[in-house]
């Protein structure tokens, strides 16, 4: 039972949408087609010598006009209609011969198939289908029962002689039946097959939608993305240059009078970030362009092998910063892909500026470990500064850090240490992927 209810569409939550106003208006041509069809069948009919007009010609059209009426709401009250063409079939066919004609038979099976192909409320379609095959039952009863409909049947084969396997009688019962049972369940299960088919049609119409909007959405995603990512870029290269030219620029100032040579060295160490980082912009802006220019312009990324430089760009009289790779194996950091080596250079980087910045520290150590055999390169960088007051900074480096970690599938930390000063360490999978 479940599964007859679930083919009718009672289980279904969509509704077929009603009828448009263009629909309407190809329903009412449909109804003046098949009442001018009718009509034409009437009147060969009427041609017949042999043909009685019960109720005089003007019932005839009455009745033929008032089922091709019924049709031009087949979309809008679909089920009405259906019932109210089930009825005017059993009067008309009962009362006059006009239901037999091959035009009406066609306007009664549409009406009907239409009811279910458009019926909105699917869970009354399994009742209206029991509803009209039991209306049709008692009618053939009523018929064969109290009607002419089986002696009418047997005088017009009275005259041929019973060769078949049954008896007339028989005979003209089973194709009674047979013949309206085709009809009714012919037309209500053609009805159901274009429901299902307009409910298969919206279902894949919904999963297209579905899909545009997803790939709208994932492609929304990848522009924040890629914006953030350059973000974080801009953010580090930035800070961490504008950072040392400040300090070097310090230095010079307060040298400049006492010891011209050292405070040349300060301005010489302004000069070469200042065009470092001219140089890692330029490079970071040229990843926004396309084609081959942009891939002409652009230099190697920094990693691994460029963190002994910027350390010692960090470097001052009052701080000192040491960097220290460790290798399980020799020769394993130059197989570390360009994201993960990225990404270490970085989080030094930003933890460098950091405690230039914002902290007290005279001494900064930053150790990277790389070990192939379990497949993890570690960044551990620790000062021994306090917090500087009035210096705290807006968090975007600490979650850029923390964004950029988390991509590659590791984890990131920092924060005081219980001896004193400050720490960032963090974990990344040598692979470069989430695990």
């Amino acid at each position: 039972m479940q599964n007859l209810a679930s083919w009718w569409g009672a289980d279904v939550d969509w509704r077929r949408p009603g009828p448009t106003r263009q629909q309407r208006l190809h329903d009412v041509w449909i109804a003046i087609g098949f009442f001018a069809t009718a009509a034409f069948f009437l009147e060969a009919i009427r041609s017949l010598d042999s043909y009685t007009e019960p109720g005089g010609p003007w019932a005839l059209y009455a009745s033929v006009a008032s089922a091709a009426l019924l049709l031009a709401f087949r979309r809008s009250h679909p089920m009405l209609v259906a019932w109210g063409l089930t009825l005017h079939l059993t009067i008309v066919a009962t009362v006059v011969p006009l239901g037999g004609t091959l035009a009406m038979q066609v306007l009664y099976f549409f009406g009907i198939y239409s009811g279910f192909a458009w019926a909105s409320d699917r869970k009354l379609v399994p009742y209206n289908a029991l509803g009209i095959a039991l209306a049709f039952f008692l009618w053939i009863t009523w018929f064969l029962a109290l009607g002419s409909g089986i002696d009418t049947m047997l005088s017009n084969s009275s005259d041929v002689p019973e060769d078949g396997l049954f008896s007339p009688t028989v005979g003209a019962i089973f194709l009674l039946i047979a013949n309206n049972v085709a009809f009714f369940a012919g037309a209500m299960l053609l009805g159901q097959v274009a429901w299902n088919g307009a409910y298969r049609t919206a279902q894949v119409i919904e999963q297209n939608e579905t899909i545009a909007r997803q790939a709208g959405e994932l492609t929304d995603q990848a522009v924040v993305n890629e914006r953030i990512r350059i973000a974080r870029e801009l953010h580090d290269v930035v800070a961490h240059h504008v950072s040392v030219m400040g300090v070097q620029a310090a230095a010079a100032r307060r040298l400049m009078a006492r010891k011209p040579d050292a405070a040349a060295e300060a301005l010489g160490a302004v000069e070469s970030s200042s065009r470092e980082a001219v140089g890692q912009m330029r490079d970071l802006l040229g990843t926004l362009r396309t084609g081959d220019e942009a891939e002409g312009d652009r230099a190697p990324q920094p990693g691994l092998a460029d963190l002994a430089a910027l350390a010692e760009s960090a470097h001052t009289d009052t701080s000192e910063v040491t960097f220290s790779l460790v290798e399980a194996s020799p020769g394993e950091a130059s197989s570390v892909p360009g994201p993960v080596q990225l990404c270490a250079y970085r989080i030094v980087q930003e933890a460098l500026s950091n405690a230039r910045k914002h902290s007290t520290s005279r001494r900064t150590t930053a150790v990277v470990r790389v070990d192939a055999s379990i497949g993890l390169l570690e960044v551990d960088v620790t000062n021994d500064g306090q917090p500087r007051v009035g210096t705290s900074g807006t968090g975007w480096g600490q979650q850029g850090m923390r964004e950029r970690v988390e991509h590659l599938g590791g984890v990131v930390e920092f924060g005081p240490r219980a001896t004193g000063g400050y720490r960032v360490r963090a974990q990344m999978p040598l692979s470069g992927v989430r695990g």
